[in-house]
């Protein structure tokens, strides 16, 4: 199996000569303790996978830390959170710099917990599954902007890739264990993610007596990617009751299987919606849900727009997070059915963005960006990201930007 170089290799190994401690969170199977390993492969490693070694970190953490001294690779650190205190004391005593390197899959639970104990002791980091910039390692990694000059990089690094290139990236997905080649068998390959989710995740957060019918929960919520977060309406397609499907939710999130995308507010702006709206980490898992059995099926299916949707919002964060970037990213919805897909904001400044499944977007696609001139923040170019070949654009003010390039 080929190695699959990671965009955050750099900034780790900068962090690592600064922070005792980074933590690594992000889904189960996106790589993270595989990048860990490549980054230095001499480092001992131990996975609180093991039952018999999370029972000695969680019974006997000063024990479990003397047994397994620094530098140290710990995988699934969630499992002891009574580990954090102990490595809080080694740091206190002169740990050195890259003594802990620890990995989760379970990015709001560790976050509270590291910030608790190692309050700005401890470099966090999120990675999530392989982007198109790694998968094809065109050229060098920023995040994504609304800027000519670096679109028109950013194009000239990347592939062509025409619409039926771009619904396989969708479907294919971005897993490490399925691009790499070390697995060939897709639907295998999913089943075994979700059951192994469930067993592993899931029934350690919950009492779950049904796995089918968690599996049609995630279904139902599949089934809503880019669409503003209505409970009720997944737990009636799930069978199940509104407080399930908020707790069933939250543990989506908790295990990053599904991110959100907060609607933009202002004080300036009127009657705009509340309620954010649902992605997942990985468009293969969400064609999978979605019984799209192959790109052709999903291309001319009845997702297709929005399952693209959440390909490109996915990939923009995957720019940010593999920087160590924050990212300021919304959609604009009010109560007039007024919509942007997205608001991405940036040093005071708002830069409206439609996605759009057509090669020849239209100037009438962009009419509601001129909402945003009533917020109290500048606005600045705006832009189409869709299915065109080429980088163009639709005036002086607003750009056409391919698939390809984000």
């Amino acid at each position: 199996m080929k190695y699959i170089n990671r965009d955050m290799e750099k900034l780790i190994s900068e962090l690592t000569k600064e922070y005792a401690c980074i933590l690594v969170t992000g889904p189960r199977q996106v790589g993270k303790s595989t990048m860990l390993e490549h980054i230095d492969g001499k480092r001992a490693r131990v996975t609180l996978d093991d039952l018999q070694e999370r029972a000695l970190a969680k019974q006997d953490p000063e024990m479990f830390l003397k047994l397994h001294k620094p530098p140290i690779l710990i995988d699934e650190v969630q499992y002891a959170p009574e580990l954090f205190s102990y490595i809080k004391i080694a740091i206190d005593k002169g740990a050195e710099a890259g003594s802990f390197w620890l990995t989760g899959s379970q990015s709001y639970k560790l976050m509270s917990l590291s910030q608790e104990s190692l309050a700005g002791r401890i470099a966090i980091l999120n990675l999530t599954s392989l982007s198109q910039h790694e998968i094809f390692q065109n050229g060098d990694l920023t995040p994504f902007t609304v800027s000519l000059d670096d679109l028109q990089t950013r194009i000239e690094n990347s592939p062509e890739a025409g619409v039926d290139e771009i619904y396989k990236r969708i479907w294919n997905g971005s897993l490490p264990g399925l691009i790499s080649g070390k697995y060939t068998n897709r639907d295998v390959y999913y089943s075994s993610y979700l059951q192994t989710y469930i067993s592993r995740d899931v029934k350690e957060e919950i009492s779950l007596k049904d796995d089918l019918k968690f599996i049609d929960f995630i279904r139902a919520v599949a089934c809503r990617v880019g669409q503003e977060l209505n409970v009720h309406s997944i737990a009636v397609d799930a069978d199940v009751s509104d407080d399930t499907a908020k707790r069933w939710l939250g543990l989506l999130e908790k295990s990053e299987i599904i991110f959100y995308l907060h609607p933009y507010s202002n004080n300036l702006l009127k009657k705009i919606v509340k309620m954010p709206k649902i992605y997942f980490f990985d468009t293969g898992l969400v064609c999978y849900l979605t019984k799209y059995s192959s790109p052709e099926i999903l291309q001319n299916g009845s997702l297709n727009g929005a399952i693209l949707e959440n390909y490109i919002v996915s990939e923009i964060r995957k720019s940010y997070l593999n920087c160590g970037k924050e990212l300021y990213l919304y959609y604009y919805r009010d109560k007039l059915q007024r919509e942007i897909d997205l608001v991405l904001e940036s040093d005071g400044t708002l830069y409206p963005i439609e996605i759009k499944k057509s090669s020849n977007p239209t100037l009438s696609m962009i009419k509601n960006f001129e909402i945003l001139k009533k917020s109290s923040l500048n606005v600045g170019n705006g832009a189409v990201i869709c299915l065109k070949d080429n980088l163009s654009a639709l005036n002086a003010e607003n750009l056409i930007i391919p698939v390809r390039c984000i």
